[in-house]
C-alpha cells in the first residue's frame, strides 16, 4: 500500500532504538523525510544509518532547552511523532517526587512543548499529524509503576483535547497504545531477569505473560515493527478520518471493546 508520503517530513522522538526507531524507518521506507532524536550524537548517527532518516537531532526532550533547540533548528514539521518515553518499575512507596517530575517532564511535557510549537504551522497549512506513543498502560495502570501510567493517561487526555482544536481542519492527532513490546528497555530487563535467574529468556517472557499480563491475547511481545506499521498509517493522508482516536495495538491485553 502506498501511504502517500512523498515529500512529507517527520520528526520522531526518542528514535535511536526500539519503537521510535522502528516508526522512523517505517516513515523513510513510505518516502518521508524523516528526523530521528536521542540524547547522544552517536546514538543518532546511529540511528541515521539504520534507518535511512534525512536528519538528526541530539537534544533531551525532557527539557526545555532541549525542546527549543530541535524548534530552533526544524522550525516545520508535516508529522510529529511523540515516543520519547521511559519506564522503571517501582513500589509506589519509594516513588519520589523527583521521581514524579521526571517522569512527567519526560512522557508528558516533551509532547506537550513540541506540539505547541508545530500545531500552529500545521492549522496554517492546513495539514498535519501528530501521534503521542501511549500505552496500554494508560487504560491498566501496573500497580508496579504507577507514575508510568499516570503518564500515559495524560497522553491520552492532551491528544484528544488537542484534536479537538483542528476541527474543520485537515490536522489529526491521534494515540496509539502499544502493549509490551520488545523494545531496547524491555529486552535489556528481560535479558537482565533471565541471568539473575540463570534461565533463558523465552522462560521469563513466559512467567512475565502468564503472571503479569495474563489478559494478553498472543502471549508474547510485540516487535516495535508491528507499533510502526500502525503509526506510519496513521502519519497517512489515508488516515484522514481518525481523529482524536487511541487506537491499541496492545495485544490484546486489555479486556475492553470501548
Amino acid at each position: 500500500m502506498n501511504l502517500q508520503l512523498d515529500g512529507k517530513t517527520a520528526l520522531v522522538t526518542g528514535s535511536t532504538a526500539g519503537i521510535g526507531l522502528a516508526i522512523a524507518s517505517a516513515l523513510v521506507a513510505e518516502g518521508a523525510s524523516v528526523i530521528v532524536n536521542g540524547r547522544t550524537q552517536e546514538r543518532v548517527d546511529s540511528a541515521m544509518k539504520i534507518s535511512g532518516a534525512a536528519h538528526g537531532v541530539a537534544a533531551d526532550l525532557g527539557s526545555e532547552s532541549g525542546a527549543r533547540a530541535v524548534t530552533g533548528r526544524f522550525p516545520e514539521v508535516d508529522i510529529l511523532v511523540n515516543n520519547l518515553g521511559i519506564f522503571e518499575p517501582k513500589p509506589f512507596e519509594e516513588i519520589s517526587d523527583d521521581d514524579w517530575r521526571r517522569f512527567f517532564e519526560v512522557n508528558v511535557l516533551s509532547g506537550v512543548r513540541l506540539s505547541r510549537h508545530y500545531i500552529g504551522p500545521m492549522k496554517k497549512r492546513n495539514w498535519g499529524r501528530i501521534v503521542f506513543i501511549s500505552s496500554e498502560s494508560a487504560l491498566q495502570i501496573p500497580a508496579e509503576m504507577i507514575h508510568y501510567g499516570m503518564t500515559k493517561t495524560a497522553q491520552l487526555a492532551i491528544s484528544r483535547g488537542l484534536a479537538e482544536t483542528t476541527e474543520g481542519t485537515a490536522v489529526t492527532v491521534n494515540a496509539v497504545l502499544p502493549g509490551p513490546t520488545a523494545s531496547e528497555g524491555v529486552n535489556q530487563f528481560v535479558d537482565g531477569l533471565a541471568r539473575a535467574k540463570g534461565v533463558d529468556r523465552s522462560s521469563i517472557e513466559q512467567q512475565f505473560f502468564s503472571e503479569g499480563r495474563p489478559t494478553s491475547i498472543i502471549q508474547r511481545f510485540i516487535a516495535p515493527e508491528e507499533i510502526a506499521a500502525l503509526v506510519a498509517f496513521v502519519c497517512s493522508p489515508l488516515a484522514a478520518a481518525i481523529n482524536g482516536a487511541a487506537l491499541r495495538a496492545d495485544g490484546g491485553v486489555v479486556r475492553s471493546i470501548a
